[in-house]
C-alpha cells in the first residue's frame, strides 16, 4: 500500500491565506486552496481528486509544493522551460547561413530561390539538424545571427552558360551586365539603355 500524504499542519496565517484563496478569481489558486484545505481536514488524496474531479497526481503535486514552499505554492510558477535547446547550436547556425549562400540547385532542387521551407528541408537532408525543423525555426536561427529573412523574389536565372546571350536575343537587352551603383534599385530594373 502506498504511503498516504497529507499537507503539513497549517499555521493560522496559512489557514487564513487558504480561506482567502477560495475567493480568488484565478482558477489555479482556487483549486490549490481547495486541495490543501481538504487535505488539512484529513481527506485522502483519492477522495480529494474524486470530489474536485481532477487527477490524483494534481492533488499530490499541490500537497508536495505547499509542504516545500508554503504560500508560494498558491501562485502558478512559470511554465517556460528551464533550458532552451537550439535546433542549430553553435557552428551549425553558421552552416545554415553558408547553406543559403549557395544555390538550391546545388542540392538537387528544381529552383534557384530559397524559401524558409526549402531551407528547413535541405538543412535536415544535409544533417545540420537531427530532426526536421519548421520554417519558423530557420527564421529564428537566422535572427540569432542578425540576418533578416525577406520574402523570396523570383529572379529569372538559368544554369545554361549561354543564358545571357539568349536572353539578349529574346528581350533586346545587350546581354552583358552593366555596373550597378550601390543602392540603385532603378538601375537594376533597366535593361541596357540610358543610364
Amino acid at each position: 500500500m502506498k504511503h498516504l500524504i497529507f499537507v503539513r499542519p497549517l499555521t493560522e496565517a496559512e489557514r487564513q491565506a487558504l480561506g482567502a484563496g477560495l475567493r480568488s478569481a484565478a482558477g489555479f489558486t482556487l483549486r490549490r486552496c481547495q486541495i490543501l484545505l481538504a487535505s488539512a481536514e484529513g481527506t485522502s488524496v483519492p477522495a480529494i481528486a474524486a470530489s474536485l474531479r481532477c487527477n490524483r497526481q494534481t492533488v499530490r503535486n499541490a500537497i508536495h509544493a505547499f509542504n516545500q514552499t508554503g504560500r508560494a505554492a498558491l501562485s502558478p510558477s512559470s511554465s517556460r522551460p528551464h533550458t532552451i535547446h537550439a535546433a542549430f547550436p553553435g557552428s551549425r547556425a553558421e552552416q545554415v547561413r553558408e547553406l543559403l549562400h549557395r544555390s538550391p540547385r546545388d542540392f538537387g532542387k528544381p529552383t534557384s530561390v530559397w524559401t524558409l521551407a526549402l531551407a528547413a528541408e535541405v538543412s535536415f537532408a544535409q544533417g545540420l539538424t537531427p530532426t526536421p525543423v519548421s520554417p519558423e525555426t530557420i527564421r529564428a536561427t537566422l535572427g540569432r545571427l542578425d540576418v533578416r529573412w525577406r520574402r523570396a523574389k523570383q529572379w529569372i536565372t538559368s544554369p545554361d552558360p549561354a543564358y545571357l546571350r539568349k536572353k539578349a536575343g529574346a528581350t533586346g537587352c545587350s546581354g552583358w551586365p552593366r555596373p550597378i551603383p550601390p543602392g540603385c534599385l532603378a538601375s537594376r530594373m533597366r535593361c541596357g539603355g540610358v543610364g
